[in-house]
């Protein structure tokens, strides 16, 4: 350095641009309106704090499109409000564990293989796994499941296994049923309902 760094010779890195002041006066430049025109969304306080998607409030077009088919219920992801993340693992990552250990979320989390314990985990069946072990975690694809086990470990589910709703179908209404009673109806003969038997008349005394 040239010389010894005091107050008289510090200067910043960046020179500092002067902010702007507005509506000082005609003569300034930015006076009367400050730069804004007169009336209109644009010119008052916040109007540039928009949200997006917001068009001024015209139907927006996100609201014009087409929607995708499909439910909108917790069984339908990734449509509808209840979309759910998971942090994602495969059994070709828990090789790295000595065989015996006990992998739980927690130590997924001590090893650097999830980010953290604010979603829950879920192992998947991409490589092998050449190791025994007992997983712990919230969610298992069939394969993992099935090479975890066939490498002797075991797994624990966290959370019950999901399944699907069923879907309820209609009853159809029986009509060979119908057709069939009807059927046999028609082939039973009809009997003729009994004669009323006459009293016998009685000699009048």
């Amino acid at each position: 350095m040239a010389g010894d760094l005091n107050l008289s010779n510090l200067k910043p890195a960046q020179a500092q641009k002067a902010r702007k002041r507005v509506g000082r006066g005609l003569g300034s430049g930015k006076g009367r309106y400050s730069g804004r025109g007169i009336k209109g969304q644009k010119s008052r306080a916040g109007s540039h704090y928009m949200r997006a998607g917001f068009e001024g409030g015209q139907m927006p077009a996100y609201m014009r499109m087409g929607k995708q088919r499909g439910s909108t219920s917790k069984d339908a992801y990734p449509i509808g409000p209840f979309r759910t993340s998971v942090w994602s693992l495969n059994v070709r990552d828990l090789n790295r564990f000595e065989a015996g250990t006990e992998v739980t979320p927690e130590l997924l989390k001590e090893k650097g293989l999830i980010r953290n314990l604010n979603r829950d985990v879920k192992v998947l069946g991409q490589g092998e796994i050449t190791v025994k072990l007992s997983v712990s975690a919230h969610a298992f694809s069939k394969t993992a499941a099935e090479k975890i086990e066939a490498a002797g470990g075991s797994v624990t589910w966290l959370k019950p296994p999901h399944e699907p709703k069923k879907r309820k179908h209609k009853k159809a209404a029986p009509a060979a049923a119908s057709a069939a009673s009807e059927a046999t109806e028609a082939e039973e003969p009809v009997s003729e309902p009994a004669a009323a038997e006459e009293p016998e008349a009685t000699e009048a005394e």
